[in-house]
């Protein structure tokens, strides 16, 4: 299989906005703290990434399907963690 130079450059931009989120996520994890982490941010994050990756599927874009899936995945997970240790 054959990757155009957009899709490397997809995977690259979704690699590395991907793991910006890895930090945060595994700073609450040992933490267990999120009290400067906004809910509305953790939400609207969720929503969004969500979004993205539904119009991801829409184009069969397979970077975009990657990077927002795994991205929402952390997210989640940070949502998950600022609504259990409020």
């Amino acid at each position: 299989m054959e990757f155009a130079s957009s899709e490397v450059l997809g995977f690259t931009a979704g690699i590395v906005t991907t793991l910006s989120l890895l930090p945060q996520a595994l700073k609450i994890m040992t933490t267990r703290r999120t009290r400067d982490i906004s809910l509305l941010w953790a939400i609207s994050m969720n929503i969004g990434i969500l979004l993205w990756l539904f119009y991801g599927i829409a184009k069969n874009d397979m970077p975009m399907i990657t990077a927002n899936s795994i991205s929402f995945a952390l997210l989640f997970l940070i949502l998950i963690f600022k609504l259990r240790f409020r």
